[in-house]
């Protein structure tokens, strides 16, 4: 299975915010579509971060009364790992566990076209694993 495999069921939307939003704008659009990251682009389209749930919370730990009304570019995650359509799904796995993410963006030549998340990935293996019982409880009465 590949990445593509998890776009066609749930589709390419990705939710963006410029790095001149701040903190209060990225909460609200998280709570309005109920996503746990969104991809930080400039003008362009060109990704440039991600900002997470889990770097909101680290911002918001340090105490800071005005935190919300920080520009996402002072909280968001550079450096970004990305994977393509055709990256297979183990490979997804790997990454994001080596690298402790949840969430990674899809790219393909013209750019941004989705997102996985962890649970997307998990879902999947939860489908196959299934599909494969059935497959073999249909062997064993066959």
């Amino acid at each position: 299975m590949r990445v593509d495999t998890i776009l066609q069921t749930k589709g390419v939307l990705v939710h963006t915010l410029p790095e001149t939003a701040t903190l209060a704008d990225a909460v609200a659009l998280l709570n309005t579509h109920n996503i746990g990251a969104i991809v930080i682009t400039d003008g362009g389209g060109t990704i440039i971060g991600i900002l997470s749930e889990r770097d909101i919370v680290r911002r918001l730990g340090r105490g800071e009364g005005t935190a919300l009304s920080l520009a996402i570019a002072d909280c968001m995650t550079r450096g970004v790992i990305t994977c393509r359509r055709d990256t297979p799904i183990s490979e997804v796995m790997e990454t994001m566990t080596h690298h402790r993410i949840r969430h990674m963006p899809v790219l393909a030549d013209d750019g941004l076209v989705g997102i996985i998340s962890i649970g997307d990935v998990v879902k999947l293996k939860i489908a196959e694993a299934e599909d494969e019982a059935a497959a073999l409880r249909g062997y064993i009465a066959g």
